[in-house]
């Protein structure tokens, strides 16, 4: 099978495009390289730099390659800077990813696989559960929820099947850690690895589930061949709930220094947030196997090998009312800079 993975460059899909490589697909990755890295993209991977927003680009692909499957990872997934990036939030995460899927309609693909996110249940509603009505509380989760809408309607209208995945909190070896907005796990490596304090929003009794991308990714590249996944949403992830203080203390831990951490005030954010997997696990035979602490030392120990990045803030920031304090200094750090 041929398949196109979109996002390629960031570590979600790298890991991704290597389970499929291993599964003996032929894979061709696509990046416009805005938070991911060519060195992530696995050697087999034919890799073609552009976005899902240049229509053009995706026509001539999909006349080209003969895709049998689409992978889309393609986002700008940052749940909370969302709420200030509006016109880029729906512009990146609903039409490019509509894009994506009338080139999929008109090109006959056999199936769709898209990572939407738990963003789109909303806030007070843990453990979620697939059958529960979304109710998104950001942008965000709005952009993923129309999608999956998207591709339901696409498939009753032209007979394009799909599987969605509402992923959560993952983190692993190749993240961007100069991120400052999305995936805290990487935020709290580098900047340890700074000799920096840990940022925490609010008191840090924010919940999460946080996922190891090896425990997930060999269910979402044979899903499309599994019976019974077709059609379905599943929520993938891990299952134990932590606490961002008690998160904060093993990052620490793996990383060999002193517990310092800071709280900065809370931000509009859901408080507590995590799935059930049954559905994942009769049906994709989801069975996670990495502790959060050994999913840890293993990224740490890559993070100390790679060294610490340098973070640049969103330079096209459509709303500044309310934005967290933090964020507004890191928008006028890089103003001073220029």
């Amino acid at each position: 099978m041929k398949c196109l993975v979109t996002g390629a460059a960031g570590f979600l899909a790298s890991h991704l495009c290597q389970s499929l490589l291993d599964m003996g697909h032929e894979v061709v990755g696509m990046d416009d390289l805005s938070g991911g890295f060519t060195e992530n993209v696995p050697s087999g991977v034919k890799f073609v730099k552009g976005s899902i927003l240049d229509n053009d680009l995706l026509t001539e692909m999909f006349d080209r390659e003969n895709f049998d499957y689409v992978y889309h990872l393609a986002a700008y997934a940052a749940e909370g800077l969302s709420h200030f990036i509006k016109r880029f939030n729906y512009m990146n995460n609903v039409v490019g990813s509509v894009n994506l899927i009338n080139q999929a309609v008109n090109h006959d693909i056999k199936c769709f696989v898209f990572t939407s996110s738990i963003a789109v249940y909303g806030e007070g509603r843990s453990p979620m559960t697939e059958d529960m009505i979304p109710m998104p509380t950001d942008s965000y989760g709005i952009a993923k929820y129309a999608v999956e809408q998207e591709l339901k309607v696409s498939q009753h209208m032209f007979g394009m099947d799909y599987v969605i995945f509402r992923p959560h909190n993952i983190y692993g070896e190749r993240q961007n850690l100069g991120d400052p907005y999305r995936n805290v796990v990487g935020i709290f490596m580098n900047l340890a690895m700074q000799g920096k304090a840990l940022t925490i929003f609010g008191d840090g009794t924010q919940q999460r589930a946080f996922s190891y991308v090896g425990d997930i990714v060999g269910a979402m590249a044979a899903s499309p061949e599994i019976p019974g996944a077709r059609n379905q949403i599943f929520n993938i992830g891990a299952d134990t709930p932590y606490t961002v203080n008690e998160l904060a203390t093993l990052c620490c831990e793996v990383m060999g220094v002193p517990h310092n951490v800071v709280h900065l005030p809370a931000r509009e954010e859901v408080h507590v947030a995590y799935s059930d997997h049954s559905m994942a696990q009769e049906i994709l035979r989801l069975d996670p196997k990495v502790g959060l602490k050994d999913g840890l030392q293993r990224v740490a120990d890559w993070a100390k090998a790679h060294g610490p990045m340098e973070g640049t803030p969103f330079s096209g920031i459509e709303v500044m009312k309310n934005m967290p304090p933090s964020w507004r200094k890191l928008m006028d750090a890089q103003a001073e800079k220029a």
